[in-house]
């Protein structure tokens, strides 16, 4: 048996915000991350729409990027005091997620946070609140998902959380607040979506209810991710649509070691003073799992359908699967997003030698592969990588070499 889930109700398209006016409850807890919501008018007029629905409200804001355990319990303590109905979460997906996390701790003030790591391990929720959630940027979707990503900072280590109890009950895909992305944010972003898409296609959990929303989405992206980075404001609507229905198929049919090895390099190098960003992460990683998993038969195959949707031509699924990861390539090139750890720079973009010294990468790697082969995310890849298949995977990812294992 398989389930498939999203939230009650997904309102989307410009002018969708105003949906919040319909929320019925006595106070809500809004929760943003830095000052763009209040610098463009967003946050006052989602505080607007809630007090016009007879709602106090208070503000949660300044949840930095790749949100901490501290700033995960700081939230929560300030909604039991508070004691929302309605907890509202908007921005990117770092106040999202975050918002996520402090809803379980709002709900269960004795839950560890190693308790909320538990895959699939959560009690029931919505029993103090309902959880509404507004994306900003188009790439994460965690508005219609079961997962979070919070950042334990002590252990270099960033964790997803996995529960269908923490899909949101309502999300708001608005088009408007996606407008306001910076150029990085929509290249980062964008292929992060293209990574769920994708990983979700081939993962050993996808369905025939997810398959479609997969495959479709990868269409958009591809169509549309590059004329929206260069300023396509209509592009970038349709971006904002793409990245949701990529996360509602990933949240059912799960991801793969693109993400695993995200989660376990993103934060690896805080010590160096900068972070692997989350979805330049997954645009380097992806041809690279691609050509790992199509060691694998079923895998192959279904890189083979995806490069026939998108035309991409090919004699076989091998040829296909080489002509997929080339497509992805150019499309990092035309984004300017690195293709390897070891061009990765401090603001993200491609330079001769990035912030990860060589002899620093391989001091860590046997850590971070032991730390990626047991995230979450490996259980639904279609090739199960051993710790040695995922270090020689890294050390590819890092060199941008040839992956001939």
């Amino acid at each position: 048996m398989a389930r498939f889930t999203l939230p009650r109700d997904i309102y989307h398209g410009k002018g969708a915000l105003e949906a919040l006016k319909g929320l019925q409850g006595k106070k809500a807890v809004v929760c943003v991350g830095g000052s763009s919501m209040r610098k463009f008018g967003f946050l006052d007029k989602v505080i607007g729409y809630l007090e016009a629905a007879g709602m106090e409200v208070k503000t949660i804001e300044g949840i930095e990027p790749d949100p901490s355990v501290e700033t995960v319990m700081k939230g929560a303590q300030v909604m039991q005091e508070f004691e929302p109905d309605w907890i509202v979460a908007m921005g990117g997906g770092s106040p999202i997620d975050a918002a996520k996390a402090m809803w379980i701790k709002y709900e269960y003030p004795e839950t560890t946070f190693e308790d909320m790591c538990k895959v699939f391990g959560l009690p029931k929720l919505r029993k103090k609140a309902r959880f509404c959630a507004i994306p900003s940027t188009s790439g994460t979707a965690t508005e219609v998902t079961a997962f979070a990503v919070i950042t334990d900072y002590a252990k270099g280590i960033k964790y997803p959380l996995a529960d269908f109890e923490i899909t949101p009950d309502i999300a708001i895909v608005d088009p408007d607040l996606a407008e306001t992305m910076p150029k990085k944010l929509v290249a980062h972003t964008g292929m992060d979506a293209m990574t769920h898409a994708v990983e979700a296609y081939v993962s050993t959990a996808h369905t025939n209810y997810t398959d479609p929303l997969a495959i479709f989405a990868i269409k958009m992206i591809r169509r549309d991710l590059e004329a929206s980075y260069q300023g396509d404001m209509e592009k970038r609507s349709a971006m904002h649509d793409a990245q949701c229905l990529a996360g509602m198929s990933f949240t059912n049919a799960l991801l793969g070691i693109v993400h695993s090895m995200a989660h376990k390099t993103g934060a690896a190098f805080a010590d160096l003073g900068a972070h692997i960003i989350h979805g330049a992460a997954n645009a380097m990683y992806l041809p690279k799992v691609i050509a790992f998993n199509a060691k694998n038969a079923e895998a192959r195959k279904r890189y083979g359908e995806i490069a026939d949707y998108l035309n991409l031509g090919g004699a076989n699924d091998e040829e296909k699967t080489a002509l997929l990861i080339r497509e992805l390539r150019k499309m990092n090139e035309a984004l300017n997003i690195p293709q390897c750890i070891k061009n990765y720079g401090l603001d993200s973009l491609p330079c001769e030698q990035g912030f990860v010294p060589e002899e620093v990468f391989k001091a860590k790697l046997h850590d971070i592969a032991v730390n990626a082969v047991a995230d979450a995310c490996t259980l639904s890849n279609p090739r199960k990588p051993t710790v040695e298949e995922m270090e020689k995977l890294l050390l590819c990812c890092y060199y941008d070499t040839e992956v001939d294992f």
